[in-house]
């Protein structure tokens, strides 16, 4: 099951996150500087996959920006790896480049992807298609 996910800057500035467990505010704080320090601090030749506490870090670099997944250990780490790529690439879809303007659209494609932890959607155009009746709506 997916426990948290983070899009963070080369700056380790959350741009957005996702929780599906109850965490208190200052816990999310810790947790989430904790989670960028480490996988900031990590070289691209190492594993993108962490033994963190009592979960595992997935993440990937795109650019200046870092996806970064908690999930808990019986959670396909590959899975979540390519889960991580296909969420980029439908974000790639969507957005022509600016996507922290946005952020309630990238809330929508995220939660069409992931319900409660679970992976539900793989397909771009499923997970487009409420966005696209969206920007119907608003164009009429």
């Amino acid at each position: 099951m997916i426990k948290f996910f983070l899009m963070v800057n080369k700056q380790g500035q959350t741009r957005l996150s996702r929780y599906y467990e109850h965490v208190d505010i200052n816990k999310r704080t810790m947790l989430e500087a904790e989670v960028i320090k480490n996988c900031l601090s990590r070289s691209k030749d190492q594993c993108s996959f962490i033994e963190y506490k009592d979960f595992k870090l997935v993440y990937r670099q795109y650019a200046a920006l870092f996806v970064v997944v908690g999930i808990n250990e019986t959670e396909n780490e590959m899975a979540v790896y390519e889960l991580i790529h296909n969420f980029v690439e439908v974000l790639d879809k969507y957005f022509s480049r600016v996507i922290m303007f946005n952020l309630d659209r990238v809330h929508i494609i995220l939660d069409e992807m992931v319900l409660n932890g679970c992976i539900v959607e793989t397909n771009r155009n499923r997970i487009l298609a409420p966005l696209l009746v969206l920007d119907k709506a608003a164009e009429s």
